[in-house]
């Protein structure tokens, strides 16, 4: 299986998120051949969104529930847009040693930080990020969403602002 592969997947959960009205946002959390938990993003719709069931804690919610014996350090989690800071501690935390996005966050992705100057629980690790798989597909959502005059989720944000920018 490939990066691809396993990208469409996280995809088609962002897919559903959109299609739900929620920010779409998708992951899928894979080993080389299987996928072990998915997610999608929730809570970005009504008056109070909230701001920790983005899809990687949800997929990693799913992973530990399955209480499978795996070596998360031989995991890769997959995502439609770069993990934030929250949930890229998450997934150094787990064990979880690689990561794919497709869609950088230029409001609040995490992947930039440099982890020798985080606290002991994070900096060390030796993470893998793989970053811009299947990047177009994940823009057109993400265009999308924005476009929708009725989502009010980080509506005139940077992130708007930048994705609404970007060329297709």
């Amino acid at each position: 299986m490939t990066d691809e592969y396993f990208m469409k997947k996280a995809l088609a959960q962002a897919e559903d998120a959109f299609s739900a009205g929620e920010f779409p946002v998708g992951c899928v959390i894979a080993d080389t051949k299987n996928i072990l938990a998915t997610g999608f993003r929730h809570g970005t719709t009504g008056q109070h969104p909230n701001e920790i069931d983005h899809a990687e804690i949800v997929a990693l919610r799913a992973l530990y529930e399955k209480k499978t014996d795996v070596n998360n350090d031989q995991l890769t989690l997959y995502c439609t847009m770069e993990p934030c800071l929250m949930c890229f501690g998450a997934v150094l935390i787990s064990g979880i040693r690689r990561i794919v996005y497709a869609y950088e966050d230029a409001m609040g992705g995490g992947t930039q930080c440099g982890l020798s100057n985080l606290p002991p629980l994070y900096s060390g690790k030796d993470v893998s990020i793989v970053p811009h798989v299947l990047r177009r597909q994940s823009l057109v959502l993400f265009k999308a969403f924005f476009s929708q005059p009725e989502n009010d989720y980080w509506k005139n944000s940077l992130l708007a602002e930048y994705t609404l920018a970007q060329k297709i």
